[in-house]
């Protein structure tokens, strides 16, 4: 049974937050992004994003605490949700991937880090390279931690309903071909 929930997933730097939250207000829907959340928890616990990774790898609760909270949003309506792992948690939502290439990438975080004031405290770097050796680190650590944990890989594309090349389309017709074949999939 279809859900009225979108779980957009994608690479570090993709735009999954800045599209969740566009296609959340355009549908009226609620918006939850799981980065953020994440981040906040290294934030309370004093830790970079970066540190918190590394400490996840050897303490899966916190990995569970942020999984425990997608999972129950599977009870939810009418919310998008950027997350690696959402689509996972919510089969029966509209899964959404957002492909971009890493040298892309850092560039874009970098851009954000000016404007994003949790991404600031949370990043503690600034420069090109610093972002793509951390953002690497972090890719890599999620990936053998989701693999580890559920047995999961967030990069094979087959087991997304839409796949978006953000390097090829800009935010707004990103944003409009989810709405548009979001309806689509939710009429059927």
């Amino acid at each position: 049974m279809k859900k009225e929930i979108i779980t957009i997933c994608g690479g570090l730097g993709s735009g999954k937050s800045s599209t969740a939250k566009q296609v959340a207000e355009i549908l009226g829907y609620k918006h939850f992004s799981s980065g953020d959340f994440f981040r906040q928890v290294g934030l309370d616990l004093g830790l970079s994003v970066t540190e918190l990774n590394i400490k996840a790898e050897k303490e899966p609760d916190i990995d569970f605490k942020v999984d425990e909270k997608l999972r129950n949003m599977r009870q939810s309506e009418k919310v998008v949700i950027d997350s690696r792992t959402a689509y996972h948690w919510i089969p029966e939502s509209f899964k959404v991937y957002l492909d971009l290439p890493p040298e892309i990438a850092k560039k874009r975080i970098l851009n954000n880090l000016k404007e994003n004031k949790l991404r600031q405290e949370s990043e503690k770097v600034f420069s090109e390279e610093e972002i793509y050796t951390k953002m690497r680190e972090r890719f890599e650590s999620e990936q053998k931690r989701y693999f580890n944990l559920y047995k999961i890989d967030n990069t094979d594309k087959s087991q997304f309903d839409l796949v978006i090349d953000t390097n090829k389309n800009d935010l707004s017709e990103v944003v409009a071909l989810i709405v548009s074949e979001y309806k689509k999939w939710i009429a059927n």
